[in-house]
């Protein structure tokens, strides 16, 4: 994630400070991070959209949606960071690579963070509530159209405010992100709408419906053990709490920091905390596929079994058991 200005409001971040941490250690800590999560990435979306069990379960809709968020900020935006800390410069420096890389970093970050906040209230649905989805209009009215409704929101409001922005965008080309400060975000509207409605309340959504569902499960526990969906439900509920715990962990700090800005505290007021978090908070990306595998045995099993296949096996040292030759006999001379 960007450290843009709708969290700071200052396109000079990078000016005024970054992490101390080298950026030939970043770059190493992203490149062999991201090279593993994206191959499990891949492998949980085919895996969801080839097999047709997958495919029409409903709680792994929200998981592919999330994931395909997730793909365009492996392919373009990690791979930006990359060449940036490789070249020092932004290459090439163009206007377009700016707008693709804002758009990449703010949309698709930012879309995962209000997925995840509904895919922690789909899970009271689909748990407590799956009566609600046993009818067509139910299905859609619960589960498809709001899911439709935050996919389209997240790419609209990024098209229309990065590429057809109501000012004059300004880059350079010496900083990461292009100094992350689409010009839209100077407009104190757009600033507070980005903070609070696109990452603080999907932030504590997110968090108050996991502590919920943990809390309902411990109510109800009796009901759910003798549910035949028991399995099942408790695997969701294992893979809401790491990713919402991980989720939770990096960018809670990300969004509650700057709303401490604006009750008052310093402008510098956990500046440099807030920079770490800003990179800490690529390890969403890394790690959620990761925490999302515990929904699937099965394809667990695979990875596992191709992995153990391109390991190198041990040269089996086979023992070859020679006889002692029996000590010959000497024969009688003649007399």
């Amino acid at each position: 994630m960007s450290t843009d200005s709708n969290v700071n409001n200052s396109g000079t971040m990078f000016i005024n400070s970054e992490i101390s941490l080298p950026r030939i250690a970043r770059f190493w800590l992203m490149l062999l991070f991201n090279i593993p999560s994206t191959i499990c990435s891949m492998c949980l979306v085919f895996h969801i959209l080839i097999n047709r069990t997958q495919r029409q379960a409903l709680h792994n809709h929200t998981i592919l949606a999330i994931l395909i968020f997730g793909l365009p900020i492996q392919f373009i935006d990690i791979n930006f960071y990359l060449a940036f800390y490789h070249n020092g410069i932004v290459q090439p420096s163009t206007h377009s690579i700016c707008l693709l890389w804002w758009f990449t970093d703010l949309c698709f970050y930012t879309g995962g963070i209000i997925l995840m906040a509904w895919l922690a209230i789909e899970r009271h649905i689909i748990i407590f509530h799956d009566r609600w989805l046993s009818t067509r209009s139910g299905r859609l009215l619960f589960h498809y159209l709001p899911l439709i409704i935050l996919v389209t929101y997240s790419l609209l409001f990024y098209i229309i405010v990065i590429f057809f922005p109501p000012c004059e965008d300004t880059y350079d080309y010496t900083l990461p992100v292009c100094n992350a400060s689409p010009c839209y975000q100077s407009y104190g509207i757009f600033t507070m709408w980005e903070l609070i409605v696109n990452g603080s309340i999907p932030i504590f959504l997110e968090g108050i419906a996991s502590v919920g569902l943990i809390i309902r499960v411990q109510v109800q526990r009796r009901r759910l053990y003798q549910s035949a969906q028991w399995g099942k439900q408790r695997r969701m509920i294992i893979q809401l709490f790491l990713v919402s715990g991980l989720n939770m962990s990096f960018n809670l700090p990300i969004y509650f920091i700057p709303i401490l800005r604006l009750c008052g505290l310093p402008p510098d007021f956990g500046l440099q905390a807030e920079l770490y978090f800003f990179f800490l908070g690529y390890f969403v990306i890394f790690l959620f596929p990761f925490a999302s595998l515990c929904q699937y045995p099965q394809l667990r099993k695979v990875i596992k079994t191709r992995i153990f296949q391109f390991m190198p096996r041990q040269a089996r040292h086979t023992t070859i058991v020679i006889p002692l030759a029996m000590k010959a006999t000497p024969m009688n001379k003649p007399a």
